[in-house]
């Protein structure tokens, strides 16, 4: 039988379900059995398996819970969807406000974390616009730190190469100051310039699980990343990002996303903006 004559029974759809949400906090409802079919017929080829019982077979009993081969199930099922300067309001914000709002009280040492970097793009634009910010201030240094739980895209980003037409929304004094054009013309690619991809750290980081990898920064960029989780799974994550950021930083969210009602640390400051509040209880104005 054909992958695609074949369909997931609703058993194996039930454990797949249950592992990703265990996995990585997604909640994939019933509805999606055709979007998960077609997500892992590739990796299902892979592996030279003929059917989807076939690879919940290999995933479940024949290697109990087999810990790469759920990498590479999260990898099929996550979502990859950014672009250079998305929503560019908040990167606006973070030079107006934050920037100069926490160098008054930590100094001009700044640590930002891209949380879900995807193939790389946030976490660049984030360079881009704090490589600017220290043209202009020279005693400012920062670091960029990008995270995700894809592997594959992980390692897209880590490469910097792009399409002209992904790069397009990033100004062309910009463009020209951090990209290289591809030698040759007809493949129409950019690189980002050595300097910057530098600046940008990236590691594989699946936020269900303890992070315990970095001191505490002073912004976190986490934009549509827990509009896949349900209210529970959002509100643990928020409160273990919180623990991460020094008093008085930033969360940066999605703007379809929203922290109202949940008991967290963080208080809305603008249009999915929210600051940390302070340990005594205090909030900074």
């Amino acid at each position: 039988m054909s992958i695609h004559n074949d369909t997931l029974s609703t058993r194996d759809l039930n454990r797949l379900r249950s592992l990703i949400y265990e996995q990585c906090g997604i909640n994939l409802s019933a509805d999606k059995k055709t979007m998960l079919e077609g997500r892992l017929r590739k990796r299902i080829s892979h592996l030279k398996l003929s059917s989807y019982k076939a690879y919940c077979d290999y995933l479940f009993d024949g290697h109990g819970h087999d810990v790469e081969e759920i990498v590479h199930l999260i990898d099929a099922v996550s979502t990859n969807k950014t672009d250079f300067f998305r929503e560019k309001e908040h990167f606006d914000l973070l030079v107006a406000k934050v920037l100069p709002e926490l160098a008054k009280k930590y100094g001009n040492q700044f640590l930002v974390w891209s949380a879900g970097c995807s193939t790389g793009e946030e976490p660049y634009t984030l360079a881009i616009v704090l490589s600017e910010y220290a043209r202009a201030h020279s005693d400012f240094h920062f670091r960029v730190l990008a995270t995700d739980i894809s592997t594959v895209v992980l390692d897209k980003a880590m490469r910097g190469v792009f399409r002209s037409e992904v790069v397009s929304p990033v100004p062309a004094d910009l463009r020209q100051r951090y990209f290289m054009r591809s030698r040759d013309r007809t493949a129409r690619l950019m690189r980002v310039v050595p300097e910057l991809r530098e600046l940008v750290e990236f590691r594989r980081l699946n936020l269900m699980e303890p992070f315990g990898m970095m001191e505490h920064a002073h912004a976190i960029f986490c934009r549509n990343v827990v509009i896949y989780f349900d209210r529970p799974t959002q509100e643990r994550l928020f409160l273990k990002l919180a623990r991460q950021l020094v008093d008085g930083g930033y969360v940066f969210v999605g703007h379809s996303e929203s922290l109202h009602q949940m008991d967290v640390p963080l208080v809305p400051i603008a249009p999915a903006l929210y600051m940390k509040a302070e340990s005594d209880g205090r909030t900074r104005k």
